[in-house]
């Protein structure tokens, strides 16, 4: 199958997310999040988005953008090879950072576009890392802690969200604050990028899949079948639910084309 493409938001507003490479960690340290804060900065400079809620985990990385410009992926490319080109150098490690293509929802009206600042503020408190208003390296510290950030250092577009609560800037705080605590059931629903990312397989486990399962021991040796044989073999790989056709070709070692192509002769 074709490399979809993606379908632009009539909000102009999307959610969009990052993920380590195998889950790993993609900040180490405090100035890895200032890094990556300073490279949103510069882009929104460049591409003129804005930013309704944002935040940095260790392993993964939210954006909320409104982007009328609809130029979503390179913005988002933009980003991502940013900072991993930042990353390899500091740690003196080569290769992919970020997994393949990055996912993208379109956010289509107001009650999702406020759940997900919502979902996304919530992130810290649900993977058990810290309180929202403790968590430094998103947008929730901006909402409420503005004024410990200069105007230059500011990154994130808040004030079309506050209006949709209250006129009156304090009590548009405190129904800001009560709606982002609130208990809720969306970051359960599978429509959500993450519930995507966490049904998404590592390469590891493809790896032993294909060794336990399929029983090829040395995954190498599958570029140098006959067509016939070897295609037979990718569409089994691909049956597996989790795995995306970008990564099957990395662990092969083949091009998405051949991938795509195997797919395509067996259902001609």
């Amino acid at each position: 199958m074709p490399r979809q493409i993606r379908r632009k938001s009539y909000s102009s507003i999307y959610h969009c997310m990052l993920r380590g490479i195998n889950q790993q960690d993609i900040f180490y340290e405090e100035k890895d999040y200032l890094k990556f804060q300073d490279i949103i900065r510069k882009t929104k400079k460049n591409y003129l988005y804005q930013l309704y809620s944002y935040v940095l985990m260790p392993n993964h990385i939210h954006l909320e953008i409104k982007d009328e410009n609809q130029k979503v992926s390179q913005i988002i490319h933009c980003i991502g090879t940013s900072y991993a080109n930042y990353f390899n150098k500091k740690y003196k490690r080569k290769g992919h950072l970020f997994e393949s293509r990055f996912l993208s929802k379109n956010v289509e009206n107001i009650p999702y576009m406020l759940n997900l600042v919502r979902y996304i503020h919530q992130n810290p408190l649900k993977a058990g890392i810290n309180e929202m208003e403790n968590y430094r390296w998103s947008s929730f510290f901006e909402y409420f802690k503005s004024e410990d950030i200069s105007k230059e250092d500011k990154i994130v577009d808040t004030q079309e969200v506050l209006e949709i609560f209250l006129p009156k800037k304090e009590e548009t705080k405190k129904a800001f604050l009560e709606f982002n605590k609130k208990n809720w059931k969306f970051y359960e629903s599978s429509e959500l990028l993450e519930y995507e990312m966490k049904n998404r397989l590592t390469d590891e486990e493809v790896i032993y899949f294909i060794k336990e399962e399929i029983g090829i021991y040395n995954i190498q040796d599958i570029q140098k079948y006959n067509n016939d044989y070897r295609n037979e073999l990718i569409r089994k790989i691909i049956k597996i639910k989790g795995v995306t056709q970008v990564q099957v070709a990395r662990i092969l070692g083949l091009t998405v084309r051949v991938i795509q192509n195997s797919l395509y002769q067996k259902n001609r």
